[in-house]
Order: structure tokens, then sequence, then C-alpha cells
């Protein structure tokens, strides 16, 4: 058995939120706001992914005329998984995507990302508008 198994990491995990907001350094992500998904609604949860592929599609996704952004938060209280990304969709949670109703610390910024090719990005775009326009909400909604 190595001895080192059980110690503990010097690294904690790593957590990215993608939006248009710009945000400063310690500020806090809360709930409240519209969302960017579903019925656009004040949002009872505020999400963060543990991948960065997830973080760049909400950064690309989310509502604003703004440039997509990219931070890096901490959670101050618990997560769970998103269930508009897990559950029979993406079983396993493969996208890392949670959501709390508690704040996110802004930690700091990613400054350097490659978003999706914009057909790729006009192409979801088009899914998420076939979803409302068939009545399919989020799951976030309920």
């Amino acid at each position: 058995m190595d001895s080192n198994q059980n110690s503990p990491s010097p690294f904690s995990q790593t957590y990215f939120h993608g939006t248009k907001a710009d945000l400063k350094l310690g500020e806090l992500i809360v709930v409240g706001y519209n969302s960017n998904f579903g019925k656009r609604i004040n949002a009872k949860y505020i999400f963060l992914s543990a991948t960065l592929d997830a973080a760049i599609w909400g950064a690309e996704l989310s509502l604003g005329n703004g440039l997509g952004r990219i931070y890096l938060v901490e959670p101050t209280g618990p997560i769970e998984d998103d269930p508009d990304l897990t559950d029979k969709k993406f079983p396993g949670n493969p996208t890392k995507s949670y959501r709390s109703q508690h704040p996110f610390k802004v930690v700091g910024e990613i400054t350097l990302w490659q978003g999706h090719p914009l057909e790729q990005v006009e192409t979801m775009k088009g899914h998420l508008q076939k979803l409302k326009e068939q009545g399919i909400d989020s799951l976030n909604d309920l």
C-alpha cells in the first residue's frame, strides 16, 4: 500500500463559471438574476463546472451583448449535479456541471481560451430555440 494514498492533496478542485457579466475578483455570484436558459426567469440556482469546455459553452450561450468571460470560482456552500446535463441525458455527469443556491466567489479569470466554431454555437442556439418552441423547459425552472 502506498503510504501517500491517504495524505491530503495540496490541490483543490477548480471550478469555472461562464458568463457575459463583467465581474471583479472577490465579487459574489448570487441567485436571483434572469437565467440564461429555460423560462429565463429569476434564477433559483447558479451554475459552475469543473470542465473548461462546459464553462466556454456557458460564456457563449449566455444572454447579453458583451464578450464571453470565464471566471474561476469557489462555491460558498453545497453544490449538486445540474439536472439539465445529468441524469438520463448524460448519466454520470460527464460535463461535471453543477448548480447551487449558495453564492460563488470569483477568485480569478481565464483570459486566454478558444471558443467553439461559430457554426457549432449557432447550431446549439438553434437546438435551444427548438426546445423552447416545443415547450421543453429547463429542469432548473421547477
